[in-house]
Formats: C-alpha cells, sequence, structure tokens
C-alpha cells in the first residue's frame, strides 16, 4: 500500500475530505508549519501521526525546507500533499519530491495562478472557474494537471460564495487524484506529462450560463 504525508497550515479542510475518503493508502503523518493549525487536532482524533516543524524557528526559508524535508523523509512516503499549506518552497525542495508533490489551486488552471482566484475571476467576468489538482514545478501554479472541476460562476456571486462552492468541487477531486495515484491508475511519465490508463469518453459540456431550450 502506498504512503502518503499531508501538510497543512490551517484547519485542514480538504484534509479532513481525504480522510472521510476511504483512500487506498496509509497517511503516514499531518505535518504542519503551525502548532496551533486546527487541523493538528483533526488528525489525532482519527489517530494519525502529527507533527510541526514551525517556519518561524528558521531565519531562512531554504533551512526551513531542510528540516521540513528531514521530517517528511523518516517517513518513506510516496506521495507528499500540499493541503493549505500557506509556505512557499524552495526549488531545492520541490526538486526533491519531483512527481511525487501534490497542489490543489482554487482556479482553472493555468488561468488564475496565484492568490485572490475568486476576485480576479469575478472581476474578468468569467462564466466558469473552478480548481485544479496537479504536481508541483518550481514554476508556481503550472505542475503537470491531474484533475480539475468546473462551477458556473452566478451573476449575484461574491468571492466567498464563489469559493465555497469550488471548495466542495476541491473536497471531491483531491481525494480522487489520490486515489488514481495510489491505484496505479494515473502515473506521470519521464516527459513530464500526466498519463491514464482509464478508459476514456467524452462527457456532457458545462455551459454556463445554461441554455434555453424553445
Amino acid at each position: 500500500m502506498k504512503k502518503i504525508v499531508i501538510l497543512i497550515s490551517g484547519r485542514g479542510s480538504n484534509m479532513q475530505a481525504m480522510l472521510s475518503a476511504n483512500l487506498p493508502c496509509h497517511i503516514a503523518a499531518i505535518i504542519s508549519n503551525r502548532a496551533d493549525a486546527q487541523g493538528l487536532e483533526t488528525a489525532k482524533q482519527h489517530g494519525i501521526v502529527t507533527r510541526v516543524v514551525s517556519h518561524r524557528d528558521f531565519a531562512e526559508r531554504a533551512a526551513f525546507d531542510v528540516a521540513l524535508a528531514e521530517v517528511i523523509d523518516s517517513y518513506q512516503p510516496d506521495f507528499v500533499i500540499l493541503a493549505g499549506f500557506m509556505r512557499i518552497l524552495t526549488e531545492q525542495f520541490v526538486n526533491r519530491y519531483q512527481g511525487r508533490l501534490l497542489n490543489i489551486h482554487p482556479s482553472l488552471l493555468p488561468a488564475y495562478a496565484g492568490m485572490h482566484t475568486h476576485e480576479r475571476a469575478l472581476q474578468d467576468g468569467v462564466k466558469i472557474h473552478g480548481c485544479t489538482v496537479h504536481f508541483v514545478t518550481p514554476d508556481l501554479d503550472h505542475g503537470p494537471i491531474i484533475i480539475q472541476a468546473a462551477v458556473s460562476v452566478l451573476s449575484h456571486d461574491t468571492p466567498h460564495t464563489l469559493a465555497a462552492r469550488v471548495l466542495k468541487e476541491e473536497h471531491q477531486i483531491y481525494a480522487q487524484a489520490i486515489r488514481w495515484l495510489c491505484s496505479g491508475q494515473v502515473t506521470l511519465n519521464t516527459e513530464g506529462r500526466v498519463v491514464s490508463n482509464r478508459a476514456e469518453r467524452a462527457g456532457a459540456a458545462l455551459i454556463a450560463p445554461h441554455l434555453e431550450h424553445s
């Protein structure tokens, strides 16, 4: 069975969704850069080992990343899962876990990389928004895409209401991505492209606003 380590900084809602998803893997540890992260208590309630590596204990980001990697490596995980981990990782750290480091981003990448995705989507007037699970590379929010989910943007949406609908989809697709990877249904090839051995089919188009039929 594959092993994963999950990194969090706060409440860990995506982590909680993973704990409820009956994933075909062993969650070896939950690691946070904040001792007061609410998700640590949730992990303990599920009997999962928790660790804290506080970024405040290190004068430089690179030194923190080295210490974090040492803790991660002590569990020998197959995949490292970023679930609301609010630290920008160094290139050396990302390369250390090349092809094994996953993140979820609240937009349909490559659109809206970076922060404030929902505000930017509403400002631009897009009609479809969503979230993306991808492998992490040194190029921020531009790694190979594993799965995406889209939601319609409604005329009365605020950043808060749009974020809530996107987060609901995040909880679905992040667990699905881990399930595929741990069961060998999705892999990253030598060219850095995501390959799936799952049968693909053409699905219904998501059109927003919905079409009206006379």
